[in-house]
């Protein structure tokens, strides 16, 4: 099926595909109605050396060593914990977060990113967040004893932004379902077309049937005239010529064939007077 016949047939079947089409569009716009807009909010922050570790010069930015990176990705995944969870929950924290090192960071970064359907809701749950978040790391370096001028503090780099809106998923359940629409409109386009070819066949072959039965009785009627003038060749053909008797062949001619009917001249006959006056000629004549 080339696509002039797939024209031929949106255009036949118009009837189905645009009641679909609508019934696509609302359904559409129903579900971005009803699907609700996920925001996003994210902060950064790093971890820095302790106090003592940076006595000599004062600046704890100079002074980060490979292990505040191990210790970022540990505090992350304590993070993303069940049980991390379950606390942030009872402080309030209903929409989803994430802990994770920044993209792309040369040190130790951390992105914090909330997500839910609240706007105001994502925003104070963002920074719950990170105030549970530099709890968290002290928590962790005093169950090891650390001394207090030891332990690694936390900063924030970036605060807490304003959440926007993420649109994207949105708009992909929105061209899936439209896309689906479109396709069943015109499955069902087809469908129907299919069937009507299928109900008009049967009639197109009673036709023909039809037309097959009528054709020999044309024949059969046309038969006896035919023949009629059959027989007649025959009978002029096959009637004896001289000689020839009801019965008896005739004689074959030069080629191995039928001799034709030669025509018979009779001859007339002389009066009785006439042939007695005639004289016969003598006896010694021979």
């Amino acid at each position: 099926m080339d696509l002039a016949e797939i024209f031929r047939v949106i255009c036949r079947r118009w009837y189905v595909l645009v009641p679909g089409l609508l019934l696509t569009a609302a359904v559409t716009a129903g579900a971005g109605l009803m699907v609700p807009t996920q925001y996003e909010s994210q902060s950064t922050v790093a971890l820095l050396n302790s106090k003592r570790g940076t006595a000599a010069d004062g600046n704890p930015y100079l002074v980060m060593v490979p292990a505040l990176t191990g210790m970022a990705d540990s505090l992350a995944r304590n993070l993303n914990s069940d049980a991390s969870v379950a606390e942030l929950r009872e402080r309030g924290v209903t929409a989803k977060y994430e802990a994770k090192i920044a993209d792309n960071a040369q040190g130790p970064l951390l992105w914090l990113t909330v997500t839910g359907e609240d706007e105001d809701g994502v925003l104070a749950a963002n920074h719950t967040l990170m105030k549970y978040s530099a709890e968290k790391l002290e928590e962790l370096q005093a169950t090891q004893s650390v001394p207090a001028d030891s332990m690694i503090r936390m900063t924030t780099i970036v605060p807490p932004q304003k959440p926007q809106a993420q649109l994207k998923s949105k708009i992909q359940y929105l061209v899936m379902a439209g896309a689906a629409g479109l396709v069943l409109s015109l499955a069902a386009s087809f469908f129907v077309e299919a069937r009507r070819r299928h109900e008009a066949l049967p009639k197109h072959r009673q036709n023909r049937s039809r037309d097959t039965d009528e054709a020999p009785a044309e024949e059969s009627e046309a038969t006896p005239a035919g023949d009629e003038r059959a027989g007649t060749r025959r009978s002029r053909t096959e009637r004896p010529g001289a000689g020839e008797s009801d019965g008896e062949p005739a004689a074959a001619g030069p080629e191995g064939g039928r001799q034709l009917d030669q025509p018979t001249v009779q001859l007339p006959l002389l009066p009785s007077s006439e042939r007695a006056g005639k004289k016969r000629p003598p006896s010694w004549v021979k």
